[in-house]
Formats: structure tokens, sequence, C-alpha cells
């Protein structure tokens, strides 16, 4: 892939004729109306292929980027303790590894592996779905829509995908900072968790997840599509090299970060193993305002700064080389 900004004119190719996937009528009368007004045309991303990038993009970016979810973590749920443990980023992963070794960092993990990959092939596919019927007849998605296909990509993977893992994987990380650890393991912690609470017990801070999930997606592509439409400027077929492409993800993803870290906040509390004092997610909300002050609506927030810059910079790199990929099939 280069920066070159060379025009290329895609010329309408049928299913079944090479590399592109069997699209529905309103795409090819969208290829033809765009070849019969000798206009460039960008091709859009079957819903399949982005499923399966998507989740092969997200379980390799959480395998780096997890210690600092880790930290964001535990900095979020010490703030209810009487006494703070930590003292901040730098406490936090010097104790973690002082008292459980440097794999102490990365306790939790399994739960996030095998709900980051289907999280992203949920949130690109359904993203890709919902921007293949809003696209424009050269194949441009405007900033409005774009925050409407995320906010609708972050809504569906936060109901199918994340608000039950979230759940286990705080449980999780909870559990450790316990006197008394009780999970042993994955499997181990999601059976007893669905053992003690049902199925149920799965879904606590549904709300605030899916506040937090759409909100964030809606932030991240909005800015991810502004980007892009910026750079490309009157040539949609314009490359964008991977590496501007992983600086577009890191500002969309700095942006979520600012702008929804008290959702986060709350979503935390709310599927932590002391959840059960809040009556719903807005009494969490009241009772972090009241008890702790505003600031506690940021807590966590360098190290999740950090996390999700990368963390967005590597899936949408890793996301859109895995697509092009797939298109040569």
């Amino acid at each position: 892939m280069s920066g070159s900004g060379r025009t290329s004119t895609v010329s309408p190719r049928w299913p079944g004729s090479g590399s592109e996937p069997v699209w529905s009528p309103s795409h090819r009368l969208r290829w033809a109306a765009a070849a019969a007004a000798g206009g460039d045309v960008k091709k859009t991303t079957h819903p399949v292929k982005a499923i399966l990038a998507g989740g092969l993009a997200g379980g390799i970016e959480i395998c780096i980027t997890y210690p600092t979810e880790y930290v964001k973590t535990q900095l979020q749920l010490d703030e209810q303790s009487k006494i703070p443990r930590y003292k901040g980023v730098i406490d936090c992963v010097q104790l973690t590894v002082r008292d459980y070794g440097v794999k102490g960092l990365y306790r939790g993990l399994s739960s996030l592996i095998y709900g980051s990959i289907p999280k992203s092939a949920v949130r690109f596919g359904m993203f890709e779905y919902l921007n293949n019927r809003m696209v424009d007849e050269k194949g441009m998605l405007t900033m409005q829509r774009s925050f409407l296909c995320g906010l609708g990509a972050g809504m569906a993977e936060a109901v199918l995908v994340v608000c039950p893992m979230e759940t286990i994987k705080v449980k999780f990380i909870h559990d450790q900072s316990s006197p008394n650890p009780k999970y042993y393991g994955f499997f181990h912690g999601v059976r007893e968790i669905v053992r003690e609470r049902g199925l149920r017990g799965t879904y606590q801070g549904l709300t605030a997840t899916i506040l937090k999930q759409g909100s964030n997606q809606a932030i991240r592509f909005f800015v991810m599509t502004s980007l892009r439409n910026w750079y490309k400027g009157n040539d949609p077929n314009k490359r964008i090299n991977p590496f501007i492409t992983a600086a577009f993800g890191a500002t969309a993803g700095a942006a979520s970060v600012f702008g929804n870290t008290p959702l986060d906040v709350v979503k935390t509390r709310m599927q932590g193993l002391q959840s059960s004092k809040y009556e719903n997610t807005l009494d969490c909300a009241y009772q972090i305002l009241k008890n702790e002050g505003l600031f506690a609506f940021y807590k966590g927030t360098v190290p999740r700064l950090a996390r999700v810059c990368l963390d967005v910079a590597i899936v949408f790199v890793i996301y859109e080389e895995v697509v092009k990929l797939l298109n040569r099939f």
C-alpha cells in the first residue's frame, strides 16, 4: 500500500468475475450509475470479509495491549476501596508484578481473547453491512452517516458480545485483588458466575455497556471517516499508507476516550463484585458523583488512553490489510 495519491478508475466487476464479493442489486445499480457517469467508484467490503478481517484484527490487538486494560480496570475498581491500594499507574504495575509476576498483568486475558475475536467481527461486520446501505454512488460515506453506522455497530457488539465478556473480565480482575480468590480459570469462573447468578449474571451493566460501546464506535468511526475523507479529498480511490491509517486510528481512539470514559467507569462498577450495592446504571453514576466527586469519572483515563490509541490504530491497520488480502481471492 502506498500513499502516492494516484487516481485509478475502477471498472465494474460483476460477481464471479474475479475478486469481487457477491453484491446485492442495489450495489449493481450503483456500479452501473457510476460507470455510466464516467466517475470513479470505491469498492465496498462484503460483510463476511469484514467479519473475518475484524475477528483476526481483534485477536491480535488484545494480545498486544491487554496489560494496559488490566491496569485501567484495577484503578477503576480500587477507587471503591476505603483505603486505595494503588497510588497510580506505575504503582499498580509494580505491585502486580511483585505479587503475581509479569503474568499477573494478563489475568483475565482469556475472557477477552474469547470475546475480542467475535467482538471485532461483529463490529466491523455490522459497520460494513450498514455502510453498504448508506454510501453514495461513489462509495463515500458522509460523517453523519458514519456516526450512525458506528453507533449501530457499537450497540450490536455490546449486546451480542461485549457485555457478557466484560462482566466476566471485570469479575476475574476484581477477584484477583480479593484476599481469597475463588476463580481458577476462565471456564471455572464462567461456571461459578452462571451458577451463582444465572445467565443474567453475565449481563450486568447492559445499559451502561450499550451506551459505552455505542458512543465508542460512533465517535471512532465518525473521526476515522472524517479524517479519511479529508485525506482523500476528491479522489475516493486514493490509497492510504498504513502509517497514516494508524495515526488516524490513534486519533479516533483518543477522541473516544475523552468522550466516553465516564460511561466506561460506570460500566466497570456495574460489572464488579460489589455491583449489588447499585440499584441501576443511573444510581451507580449518582453514587460515584456524590461519594467520590466528578474526577472519579475519569479514573484510569491515562492507561485507557494508552491502550485505546494503540488498540484502534492496530485494529484499523490490520483490518484494512486483511480485507485487501481477502479481496484477492
